[in-house]
C-alpha cells in the first residue's frame, strides 16, 4: 500500500509533537515562531576551492585555535530540538513549497533529478523514494535539520553531535588531521575541528551521496562541509545554537552553498523529564520497493506486516513479548501471512 512517508513517524514522535510544537516547523523554514530572531546566513569571507582549503584559512584566522580545558570549553548541556533552517532558499525561489527550483545552483544532472523531487513533492504530496523508510540513516547534511531531540557534548578533545532519531552520533575530533584508515566513505565522515573562543568549527569529508532530505536536493560522494556552530543568547532567555554552513560538492553543485540551521533548548522536553530513547528501525521497518522503484508499505493486517510490539524469535520462553506492559500485538487478517516476531499464546 502506498503511504507517504511521515505518517510511519507520526506515532513515534507523537511525544515531540506534544510538548514541542514548533518541531514541525524544523524543515523548510526561516525560523521557528518563538526561536529568536530570523537566522541570517554568513558568507565564507572569500571563495574557496575546497572545504579543506576554507578549514585551513579559519584556523589561521583563529592563531590555530583556542586550547580549551574542561573549565573553560563551552557547554551545550541539555536537549535540543531544530528551530529552523535556510537551506531549502538556497535551492528554491521563495524558500518554499510555492516556489520553484533555482537555476543554475545545481549542475545540470543534479539539478535535473532535483526537479523530478520536487515535482513529486509539490504535484503528489510526497517523494517516491526515501532513504529512511530503508532503515538508512539520516546521513550529512540532513542530520542539520532531522527533527526529534539532540544532546551536545562538548569536552576539549573532542565533541559529539548527538540525534536521537537513528540514532546519529557525530563524532568531532578536535585539533586532529582527517585521517581515512578504512579507505571508504561512512553517512557521518571523519569530522575534525577546533575551537575559536566559543565557536566550533568543524570540517567534514569521506561521506557517502545522501540528501538534504527527501524532498532537496541529492549530493554525491565528493560532498564535504564547513560548519561553524555557536551558542547565542536573545531576548526573554531564548538560547539558540546556530551553525553557518558551507557545502562543498563538485559533482552536484556548481559552486559552493551556505545556508544556517538553528537548534532552540527544549525547555518542554526537560520539564516532562523526556528520556532519549535507542531508535531501531529494522525490528519495526515495513517498507519495500514496489516495481516501480516507489516507497510503499505493508500495513497492520496486510501480509509482510512486520510487528515490531510481538515476541523475539524464541516465543516458547516467557517474557520474550518486546510490549509487556500493554502486549498490543496487532492481529493479521484471515489467510495473511502472520509476523515472524507474533505473541499469540506467549503471556508477557
Amino acid at each position: 500500500m502506498k503511504l507517504d512517508f511521515s505518517r510511519w513517524q507520526l506515532a513515534v514522535g507523537m511525544l515531540v509533537l506534544v510538548v514541542a510544537p514548533s518541531f514541525a516547523l524544523a524543515q523548510g523554514v526561516i525560523a521557528g515562531a518563538g526561536t529568536g530572531p530570523p537566522l541570517t546566513v554568513i558568507a565564507p569571507p572569500q571563495q574557496f576551492a575546497s572545504s579543506e582549503q576554507h578549514y585551513q584559512f579559519l584556523l589561521e584566522q583563529a592563531k590555530g585555535g583556542t586550547k580549551h580545558t574542561l573549565t573553560s570549553v563551552p557547554r551545550w548541556d541539555g536537549l535540543w530540538v531544530t528551530a529552523g533552517n535556510t537551506h531549502m532558499d538556497a535551492f528554491v525561489e521563495g524558500g518554499n513549497f510555492k516556489g520553484k527550483v533555482r537555476e543554475g545552483v545545481l549542475t545540470p544532472a543534479y539539478e535535473t533529478a532535483f526537479k523530478e523531487r520536487w515535482r513529486q513533492q509539490t504535484e503528489e504530496g510526497q517523494v517516491h523514494y526515501d532513504r529512511l523508510g530503508h532503515c538508512e540513516p539520516p546521513g550529512l547534511p540532513r542530520f542539520l535539520l532531522e527533527p526529534y531531540s539532540h544532546e551536545f557534548i562538548n569536552l576539549p578533545t573532542e565533541s559529539y553531535l548527538i540525534n536521537d532519531f537513528g540514532p546519529s552520533i557525530r563524532r568531532v575530533l578536535i585539533g586532529k588531521q582527517h585521517s581515512n584508515l578504512y579507505g571508504t566513505h561512512s553517512w557521518y565522515g571523519d569530522t575534525i575541528g577546533f575551537w575559536d573562543a566559543d565557536k566550533l568549527v568543524l570540517n567534514t569529508k569521506y561521506l557517502y551521496p545522501a540528501d538534504f532530505t527527501r524532498w532537496s536536493p541529492m549530493t554525491s560522494n565528493q560532498f564535504e562541509t564547513l560548519e561553524i556552530w555557536q551558542l547565542k543568547k536573545y531576548a526573554d532567555g531564548i538560547e539558540r545554537i546556530e551553525v553557518q554552513a558551507t557545502f562543498y560538492d563538485k559533482f552536484a553543485f556548481v559552486k559552493p552553498v551556505s545556508a544556517v540551521y538553528s537548534f532552540r533548548r527544549a525547555v518542554e522536553l526537560e520539564k516532562a523529564d523526556y528520556r532519549v530513547n535507542h531508535w531501531e528501525c529494522d525490528q519495526t521497518s515495513n517498507a519495500y520497493l514496489d516495481d516501480k522503484g516507489n516507497t510503499n508499505f505493508h500495513l497492520p493486517g496486510e501480509a509482510g506486516f512486520n510487528d515490531g510490539r510481538g515476541s523475539t524469535m524464541f516465543p516458547e520462553l516467557p517474557g520474550q513479548t518486546r510490549d509487556p506492559i500493554y502486549n498490543t500485538t496487532l492481529p493479521t487478517v484471515p489467510n495473511a501471512a502472520q509476523p515472524t516476531n507474533s505473541n499469540k499464546g506467549v503471556t508477557p
